[in-house]
């Protein structure tokens, strides 16, 4: 189990911010657009310029390169973002993928022969998911990860991270406007107000 520790992290004029996120704990942020979570959330992975410590459990973000760090610190940013024709070209190993993990999101095996082109906002929003999970990584930044999806869709994505989140005791920082969202999935809440000032509230959640 690995703790994901956010220590005096500043980006642009905003910070310092100190979190922790325990290991199998799903801490849900929420604040008015605009605030700064998305940039938060970058700034972990060191997508923005920023200064400070990020650790997962004891690597230290400045001792491994980047692409590494973003494999162990998995970003679902708020839109995805697709640039070959045909969606297998986007895994590193779309027939590693099993049907069942293929099922839970609700696709077969085909869809990684589609085009791009033809995909909806939501069947992006899914595969741009299993992308991520392909690579296993040990902790995971959500940013409004079922905005564009139906209600179906929305419950296989909630169970999906939250039962990867347990299973695999990886600390999960869930971005989301819908608090009644944040209820069924988060075990600790945060607000992002004014100025990017970070206030942690309590749930009564208990998974």
């Amino acid at each position: 189990m690995a703790d994901l520790v956010v220590d005096n992290l500043r980006f642009l004029d905003r910070g310092p911010y100190r979190l922790r996120i325990r290991g199998g704990e799903c801490l849900g942020l929420s604040g008015d657009s605009g605030v700064g979570k998305s940039l938060l959330l970058r700034a972990v992975v060191d997508l923005d310029p920023n200064e400070g410590r990020v650790l997962l459990g004891e690597i230290d973000r400045a001792a491994v390169p980047a692409p590494r760090w973003r494999q162990l610190v998995g970003l679902l940013p708020a839109e995805s973002f697709w640039w070959q024709d045909l969606v297998d070209e986007h895994f590193h190993d779309f027939s590693a993928l099993s049907d069942q993990e293929l099922e839970r999101l609700g696709f077969d095996r085909t869809v990684g022969s589609w085009r791009v082109s033809r995909l909806s906002t939501g069947e992006k929003q899914r595969l741009a998911i299993l992308r991520l999970l392909e690579n296993r990584p040990q902790a995971l930044l959500l940013d409004e990860p079922t905005a564009s999806l139906d209600a179906d869709n929305i419950h296989r994505v909630e169970d999906l991270f939250t039962g990867y989140c347990r299973q695999r005791q990886a600390p999960l920082l869930w971005v989301s406007h819908d608090p009644d969202q944040l209820c069924r999935v988060a075990d600790r809440l945060a607000v992002m107000g004014d100025q990017g000032i970070l206030h942690d509230l309590e749930t009564d959640h208990d998974r």
